[in-house]
């Protein structure tokens, strides 16, 4: 029998739990499987793969290692309601239904498809795409998977989770391709790298907490140039701008700016 090598573990890895290690890269992955392996004295693949099929401790204990622990979908649900019944269609009334939306410093992913599942209310999948950004390439990775922890979900609405999730182990979910493939990851820093052009909303939301004040100002100016004419901005519970007019802004609601 041939011994498996990396592409054949990540092979058995996707019969067993359809969980797709190609989203990983690779170099990172297999040296954090490998030290993995190594706590169980096991020397290879093939005997990894045995005890996940036969050991359901290890088993979980590998779903667990590949899951966003810390994430929160649908963060603060009365913004996101007020984001649909409110904000969007004023978008929709300005600029049509296709729009362009950029989510900034997007982590794990949870923001991106909060939007996605929340715009698949209003229109197909199909004309769906978000553009979603982070200055970590890990976090990045690890959103391009979808695996979540069910505390992740608490705040999002039942019919998502039913519509959108398939259930891996006791705790965790995986969020389906449809909606991952309204998504395109890329790596970003926002504050040296070139930003997106015309967007019509950007959400940046608990990050900017962790700037300074000349950087906050800095990033909020471009994300101002970075938008249409009445494109929204919308940020999180804990950062509302002070005087939003200086920077090319009106407070539409609480955490929703637009540009003027």
């Amino acid at each position: 029998m041939m011994t498996l090598d990396y592409e054949g573990f990540k092979s058995e890895v996707f019969r067993l739990t359809k969980i797709d290690l190609n989203a990983y890269k690779e170099r990172q992955m297999k040296r954090r499987i490998d030290a993995l392996i190594g706590k169980h004295s096991v020397t290879n693949y093939d005997d990894y793969v045995k005890l996940l099929k036969t050991d359901k401790v290890v088993f979980d204990e590998f779903v667990n290692y590949l899951t966003i622990n810390v994430s929160e979908f649908y963060r603060n649900p009365e913004q996101w309601v007020a984001l649909e019944h409110e904000i969007l269609p004023q978008l929709f009334d300005r600029f049509g239904k296709k729009l362009k939306i950029w989510s900034a410093a997007c982590s794990t992913g949870d923001e991106p498809y909060s939007l996605v599942m929340l715009l698949s209310k209003l229109m197909p999948l199909s004309n769906i795409k978000i553009i979603a950004t982070d200055i970590d390439k890990q976090v990045l990775e690890k959103a391009q998977l979808g695996l979540y922890n069910e505390k992740s979900l608490k705040g999002l609405p039942n019919e998502f989770v039913k519509e959108y999730f398939t259930q891996i182990n006791d705790k965790t979910f995986q969020i389906s391709d449809k909606i991952k493939s309204c998504v395109e990851f890329k790596q970003h820093n926002l504050l040296k790298d070139p930003y997106p052009t015309n967007c019509d909303l950007i959400v940046c939301r608990n990050v900017l907490i962790y700037f300074t004040e000349e950087a906050k100002t800095e990033i909020y100016a471009k994300f101002n140039e970075a938008m249409k004419k009445d494109g929204i901005l919308f940020v999180g519970s804990t950062e509302q701008i002070i005087q939003p007019q200086n920077l090319g802004y009106t407070a539409q609601k609480s955490f929703f700016y637009r540009k003027v």
